[in-house]
Order: C-alpha cells, then structure tokens, then sequence
C-alpha cells in the first residue's frame, strides 16, 4: 500500500483508461436503536406503520425488535445514496410516536440481557429460521452485544473496468474468476490497513456501565470515566473491540480468504462443525429450538468479519452457494462506528474517503494471506480500537514495528492519484476534499470523532448515556421539521404496504414441517 504509484492504476493511466474508476455503486446500511424520549430501550413492537420487516426491501431490523436497520439501494452518486438514506430516515420518524433512535453505536438504556427483544419475522420459515438464529446468538454471544449499532458500506467496482484489468492482466482465465480474484485481493488489503476506519471514523470510546449488567466481570478492563460510564482514555471504537464487535468465540477460526474456492469452503467447514460449548446448549430443547445447530457458525452471517465479499442470494439460498454459483458481485465493509455528529450517521465526505480507500486496495498488489498475518492484522485492529489515539502509538508490519501515524500517512499518500480521477469533472473536488480532510486527523487525534466525544462529554460534564440522548433528541427534532413531500411519503406508505401483504402471502402458503425446511437449507450444495 505504499507504492509511489499503484501498478494496476498505472497501466490504466498509460491506456488513458483511469476515468474506468468512477462510477462504482454505493449502498448503506445503518442500524440504529429505537429508544424512548427518556433513553431506555424500545419494548414495542417494529411499528407496522413501517411495514414487514421479514420483506421490506428498505426498512428491517437487525439482532432486536428495537434494533431498526435502514438500507438503501446501490447508486453511482454518493449524494444519491445518502439522499435516499436521508429520506428513509424522513418517513421512519413521522411514524415513530413517541421514541427516537439512538445516534450512538453502543448502546445505551439497556438492563441487562432480557431487556433487549429479540426481532420477530412472522410464522413462515423462513421468517422462524431468522429468529431462532437471534435465539442462538444470545445463548452463544449474550443479547448485549447484538444491541451495538454499526453502519455498512456496500461498494461493487464498475463494471466496465473489469474486462480491462483482464486483458491487461489474465486473460486466461474466465472474467467472473477474474473478477472474483480481484474482489478478495481488495478485502485482503483492506484487512492489513483497516485499522485505520477506526481511528479515522471511530466513534466509540466510552460505554455505558450498564451495558455490563449481564457481563459485570469485563468492567475491571476499563477506567471510570464518571458514575455512569466507563472508557478507555485513547480508545477509538471500542465497537470493535473484544467487547463490541468482534467476537472470543471465534478468536481461533480461521477463514481463507485466499481465493473464493477457499473462502466458501473454509466457511462451509465451520457451519458444518460442531462445537461442544454449543452443543451443551442444545439445538431443540423441550420442544422450542434454541439455535439452529450446535455448530462453530449457525450460518455464514454469525462470522463477525469487517469486511466480506458478497453475492446477492436468491430466496432461501445460502450465501456461500450465491457465492460459489455466480462469483463476487460487491464487497461490504462492516467497520463503520455511527457519526453522532452527523443525524443520518454518515456524511459525504467519510462516504467519498471510503470509496476512494476501497477502490486503493483494489488496485495495489495484494498477496496472499498467511496465518502470521491473520494474527498480526487482528491485533493492530484491537490495539488501534483500544489505544488508537495514543501518541507514538506502534503497529505491526513486515516484521517490523511503525507508527500508527506514519502508516496512516503512507496509506493517504496512496490514495491521492485514486481521488483526483474520481473527482473528474467535478469542480468541487469532493473526493480530494475528503482525503485532506483525513491527513488532518492523522496529525492531530484530537480532530478524531472519538476524541470530539469525549471532550463534548467533558464540557458538559455528562456521562455517556446522557451526551449520547441529547444528540439523539437533537438529530430527531432535524427530522420532525423535515417531513417528506406528499409523492415520496405516498410511495414509503405504498412500499410499507406491499412488504406487509408479501409476507402475509409467504405464511399462507403451505410450509413444511420446520425441521425438515432447515434440513433442506444446509444441504444444499
């Protein structure tokens, strides 16, 4: 990542074909808490007025009833996808009542693991089947930690660089292989240099003590920040962090993200493993199911990784077969805090950066990973989401220890020539602007948005819990004042309508026997 010039960018640039960058699609997904005016944790139901969640192409919810997730579709124009997101985020307030969503990714106005409700998808299978996976990552994993909220950035390279890169690099082999190839040489890169997400965009470095309730012996890990909250002092996403995000449990599993043949089989492997610590849980005990099998992973999505390679899968088809059967279509990348700053959670410039690091990692060299590196880039993600904004604060690579501000500034540096061809044509130089911005963290933590929470919450002089309402209530009076047109909450209505009689029609077709439906599911090959 720190060539003068990236070799795949260079070959372009030579044929004049470097404009070939622009245009890739970008979607998000955000999940958000739905929490009352007072802070405490939703117990209503998804309001139906939003729709099915099970078949809403754009409104669902993640791990938790109250654990909403707004998704948009895929667009060429960043602007477009936050516009979208900003007007989901219109029509989901005016039918909210009383509550808010939390703009924080750690939660808050939790108590303990049974005041978190488990998301309901319905009586049909496949609604079942998404339940019963909840049920089983809260006996695996507790129901705490699938209540932190995150953003994810969908990306797929436009599609008409990739007969190019071919031509100019194998043409032997088919272009969805090439293709695919290509998609895990970026998530490979992106898995060394993804620490620096979290330092730049970081936006969790203090916690709630009540997110402990259920977990009361991690707290000796952290210092007190006041009564309510605790900390580390440098931290900048302890999302990501053992306690957030990433996951113990699977602190030895190893996926090959090498080629997609080895992705899909060493992720096949797991699911079909068992584990004994989940087999003494049980699978189905006095007749109610409490997971879907005792094995490593349940399915492909319980591997917490921040950044996977993606196909869209048909209806009831597993991923890894999306996968194997029609290749990579995108990549999303998983590592993204909530900007409380910001009422949508993201914003133009941290969405251009993005692309413009995703695009980085696609076109510089990406050899293959070994078990060394797997361990090497899993702890400079943990030290940089404990510590990141320590200064002189040191990371691992080539066998050799860097500052995490050097690298950072070798990354960005990388990055310039990327930004300036996707800023072609625009005057206002918003990818450029975006990367600037970034290389003025760098040189400065206390510009990080983990470092502005902090010292908000200092100024203050309020815990966590209290800092993070007050955003909330802020950010939901933006959307109370801002109602959508009559056409685009007449279609919202339409969409949420449609979603509701779709999954009234999956439940009044006749179902096999729920066993014999999950055993249908896993195996297909």
């Amino acid at each position: 990542m720190n060539n003068t010039r990236l070799d795949r960018l260079s070959r372009l640039i030579a044929n004049d074909q470097q404009i070939l960058i622009c245009g890739g699609l970008k979607g998000i997904e955000k999940e958000s808490l739905r929490i009352s005016k007072g802070g405490q944790i939703s117990h209503k139901r998804h309001p139906d007025a939003l729709g099915a969640a099970l078949t809403h192409p754009y409104i669902t919810t993640d791990y938790s009833e109250a654990l909403i997730e707004l998704i948009t579709p895929p667009f060429a124009d960043i602007k477009d996808t936050l516009g979208y997101l900003q007007t989901i985020h219109q029509f989901v307030y005016q039918h909210l009542d009383d509550e808010i969503l939390l703009c924080t990714s750690m939660p808050c106005g939790i108590d303990g693991d049974e005041s978190i409700p488990i998301a309901e998808y319905g009586s049909s299978n496949v609604g079942r089947m998404k339940h019963v996976y909840r049920h089983g990552l809260w006996h695996r994993y507790g129901r705490t930690m699938q209540a932190i909220a995150g953003i994810h950035f969908n990306f797929s390279v436009p599609e008409a660089l990739w007969p190019v890169l071919q031509s100019q690099e194998n043409g032997a082999i088919s272009l969805e292989q090439f293709t695919s190839d290509s998609y895990f040489g970026l998530v490979r890169n992106f898995q060394r240099i993804g620490w620096i997400i979290l330092y730049l965009f970081g936006a969790s470095p203090a916690i709630c003590k009540s997110f402990f309730k259920s977990r009361p012996q991690l707290m000796s890990q952290f210092e007190e920040f006041d009564q309510g909250t605790l900390y580390h002092p440098y931290a900048t996403s302890l999302r990501m962090s053992d306690i957030g995000y990433k996951s113990k449990n699977q602190a030895d599993l190893r996926i090959n993200y090498n080629s997609l043949p080895e992705y899909v089989s060493s992720l096949s492997q797991a699911i079909a493993t068992p584990y004994p610590e989940y087999e003494k849980i049980g699978v189905v005990v006095d007749g109610e199911y409490r997971q879907l099998n005792a094995n490593v992973l349940q399915i492909e999505n319980e591997f917490y990784s921040i950044i996977r390679p993606k196909q869209i899968a048909q209806s009831c088809e597993k991923p890894t077969l999306a996968l194997k059967r029609r290749g990579v279509r995108y990549v999303e990348m998983r590592s993204l805090d909530l900007d409380l700053f910001n009422p949508i959670g993201i914003d133009e410039s941290k969405a251009c950066f993005i692309e413009a690091l995703l695009l980085t990692c696609l076109l510089a060299e990406s050899p293959p990973t070994t078990e060394k590196d797997f361990h090497i880039n899993n702890c400079n993600q943990l030290a940089v989401a404990n510590f990141g904004r320590k200064l002189g604060l040191e990371l691992e690579r080539n066998d050799k220890k860097v500052t995490l501000r050097d690298w950072a500034t070798e990354i960005l540096d990388s990055m310039q020539e990327v930004c300036e061809i996707l800023d072609s044509g625009d005057e206002t130089k918003p990818y450029s602007n975006a990367l600037r911005d970034q290389q003025q963290i760098v040189q400065n933590p206390d510009l990080t948005a983990s470092a502005r929470m902090l010292a908000g919450m200092r100024q203050d002089g309020q815990p966590f819990s209290r800092f993070a309402l007050t955003k909330s209530v802020q950010h939901a009076d933006c959307f109370v004042h801002c109602k959508l047109d009559a056409t685009r909450e007449q279609q919202f209505t339409e969409m949420a309508q449609q979603s509701i009689a779709k999954q009234a029609a999956l439940e009044s077709q006749a179902q096999v026997p729920f066993d014999e439906f999950l055993k249908q599911y896993f195996a297909q090959q």
